[in-house]
């Protein structure tokens, strides 16, 4: 591809954005302004740290390494210690648990279909 070395999540993966861009101008526009509201100071009910937290703890679900770099460092800069963001971690990873769990009852439920 051109001469890139190929690599899953690599650091200069921002670099494609300008194809999202050209591609789709106004949807690109569209999320960018929201992503910007959603994290903005202001008169947000919940404080920065809150939602940069919040933001780690789905990146953990979603498994986005983007995300997570991101709002680490977000959390970081909002005042949030290393054992805020661990909690955060962990209790993404309860949700995520839960969910597979709860799945399991679906399997059961399925299993016993005739």
């Amino acid at each position: 591809m051109n001469g890139l070395l190929m690599h899953y999540h690599a650091p200069s993966d921002h670099t494609f954005s300008k194809q999202l861009r050209t591609g789709a101008p106004e949807a690109f526009k569209a999320f960018i302004e929201f992503d910007q509201v959603a994290f903005a100071e202001g008169e947000n009910r919940l404080a920065v740290k809150t939602r940069e937290l919040i933001a780690i703890g789905v990146a953990a679900t979603t498994q986005c390494p983007y995300c997570m770099e991101a709002h680490v460092a977000g959390a970081k800069k909002a005042g949030a210690t290393q054992a805020e963001v661990a909690e955060a971690i962990m209790v993404a990873s309860a949700l995520r648990a839960g969910a597979a769990f709860t799945h399991g009852w679906m399997a059961m439920k399925f299993f016993d279909k005739d």
